[in-house]
């Protein structure tokens, strides 16, 4: 990876490590709709002025079609379910469900192939992520009801098909024009719900904070920093970060929170970082491989 992909790769690390947390405790006092609708209306007005002036939007629309894809299967869909199903689950669990993302991206690039194939190496470096954030999570595996399992499983899907839709049929539109068009979307389609179910009484400032944070650093400036990785690294290893993101929240809550700090997680941590390292890792091309083979049958014929 690239010094610009490990920088990119750490700072969506630690962004995304922090909604988890400000999701549950924004939906303990506003509806999920609503916050989808406050945290893509405030990103939207940050980005759009800008994407008027610096981008060709009429360039950036002819992808209309995809672009609303991308809005649905990246943001309008996943943040409701994601919002929905924190009213039941904790934050961690959700982070560990989630952190499932990878090996979904994985199983999309075999399917539809690409440059973005998935080597043994690759693999295994998934596999050992999930292991790592299973450990952090210690095992907190209950839930209310089984539909906000479901409601997770959803989230994770359409995250893996978000970066496919970006690497593949978006790679050369404007990043900031599809970003802001996407949120612009999204917050005008829950506009509508978010009236219906505004609360009688202001939020806390706890919860006033969350959204504002959720809204300028987690989508925002995350919004773009994502697309930057995903073109650096591609679809498969930019969903990665999913395995460091509860890391982070586990740091998150030792230094914020004064929670301990288990040897579990500990060994968890080791693992995630180990796993990330391993996926993000670029296969070697096949005419590398084919000639490390050649090179050692050659070696063995000249030892025999």
């Amino acid at each position: 990876m690239t010094r610009r992909g490990i920088l990119l790769f750490a700072a969506m690390s630690i962004i995304w490590g922090i909604p988890y947390l400000l999701i549950r405790v924004t939906v303990a006092e506003i509806s999920p709709a609503l916050l989808v609708f406050s945290r893509t209306a405030i990103a939207a007005a940050l980005l759009l002025p800008f994407a008027l002036l610096r981008v060709d939007v009429r360039s950036v629309l002819r992808h209309w079609r995809w672009i609303i894809a991308f809005a649905a299967i990246e943001i309008a869909i996943p943040w409701l379910m994601l919002g929905t199903a924190e009213q039941t689950i904790s934050s961690s669990l959700a982070g560990l469900l989630v952190a499932g993302v990878p090996i979904v991206g994985a199983a999309i690039a075999v399917i539809v192939g690409g440059p973005d194939r998935v080597g043994r190496r690759q693999l295994a470096g998934l596999l050992i992520g999930f292991a790592g954030v299973a450990v952090i999570a210690g095992g907190d595996f209950e839930a209310e009801n089984a539909l906000a399992l479901v409601q997770i499983a959803i989230v994770v899907v359409c995250y893996a098909l978000g970066p496919f839709i970006l690497s593949r049929r978006l790679v050369d539109v404007p990043s900031l024009g599809v970003m802001a068009i996407s949120l612009t979307l999204t917050a005008l389609l829950y506009a509508p719900v978010a009236l219906v179910s505004w609360p009688a009484t202001q939020p806390g400032q706890d919860v006033l904070a969350s959204i504002a944070i959720l809204a300028v650093v987690c989508t925002a400036v995350a919004f773009l920093a994502f697309a930057a990785l995903i073109r650096e690294v591609g679809p498969v290893r930019a969903t990665v970060i999913t395995y460091v993101n509860p890391v982070v929240a586990a740091v998150l809550g030792v230094l914020v929170l004064d929670e301990t700090l288990a040897l579990p997680m500990l060994v968890g941590f080791a693992l995630a970082i180990t796993g990330s390292m391993l996926a993000t890792r670029r296969p070697e091309p096949p005419e590398a491989e084919a000639a490390a083979v050649e090179l050692a049958d050659g070696a063995e014929g000249a030892e025999s």
